[in-house]
């Protein structure tokens, strides 16, 4: 067991992302039998991305090799197992090919940050919503559902919107907790993203309004990270809910 957690990503926040958008695209689009072998994929790939970059960060910065060397391994495993896993589902769906192509641009991103590290960057978080984000019109049109503007994009918008906005809320309440600008800009951008939702849809000012209040209040009030995390859970099953809800 010990084993198995030093091979899973210790970044806990992000399992909501890579799990929300993929199972409301399902959701959206209807289930199909590809569903669960590509979200095997989705999650073998994650975790040998996470520990490439680990390799790459404390390669060079570390003075210990064994440091960065115990990340080889888990990277080669499980590259190998999402390659293993993921090119059967593309010769059944070509067009996959193309959607992993477009997340490498965010992907070489979040490396160059991991290589200097500066994974902490705001921009870097940012970037890292984009692919997972993207995974909910991979799964919707695996279902069958549209990819057009209104039933297809405008619930991936919603979700960039949303995940977006966890990245400078999350440094509000833990690692940038005293920083008046960090708190003044999440605020201001969670107003944006209130505006932006309501007009994707109306019945979407009222998770993303619960979004900017809770922006505005929690900061300051000292919640442990776990609780953090128990209510980022909370908002991200209730942003799967709405968006179920009004484009499903």
């Amino acid at each position: 067991m010990s084993a198995v957690r030093r091979w899973l990503p210790n970044q806990h926040g992000a399992w909501a992302m890579l799990a929300v958008p993929f199972v409301t695209g399902v959701l959206i689009g209807g289930p199909a039998w590809i569903d669960l072998p590509l979200f095997v994929a989705w999650i073998l790939a994650y975790v040998a991305a996470f520990h490439a970059q680990q390799w790459l960060r404390l390669r060079r910065l570390s003075r210990n090799p064994r440091a960065a060397a115990r990340h080889v391994r888990p990277a080669l495993v499980t590259g190998v197992a999402t390659a293993a896993v993921g090119i059967p589902l593309a010769v059944a769906e070509p067009w996959l090919l193309l959607a992993a192509a477009a997340m490498t641009p965010f992907l070489a991103v979040n490396a160059w940050h991991a290589r200097y590290n500066r994974e902490r960057d705001l921009l870097n978080g940012i970037v890292a919503v984009v692919p997972a984000c993207g995974m909910l019109l991979v799964t919707l049109r695996l279902g069958g559902g549209s990819l057009g503007l209104v039933d297809g994009l405008a619930p991936a918008a919603a979700c960039l919107l949303y995940f977006a906005g966890t990245v400078p809320y999350v440094k509000t309440m833990i690692r940038e907790r005293d920083s008046l600008a960090y708190r003044r800009g999440s605020v201001a951008y969670h107003a944006l993203a209130l505006v932006a939702a309501t007009l994707l849809s109306p019945w979407l000012a009222l998770p993303f309004a619960l979004y900017l209040a809770r922006a505005a209040a929690l900061p300051g009030r000292r919640l442990t990270p776990p609780v953090v995390g128990a209510v980022e859970l909370a908002g991200s099953l209730t942003l799967m809910g709405f968006l179920v809800g009004v484009y499903g």
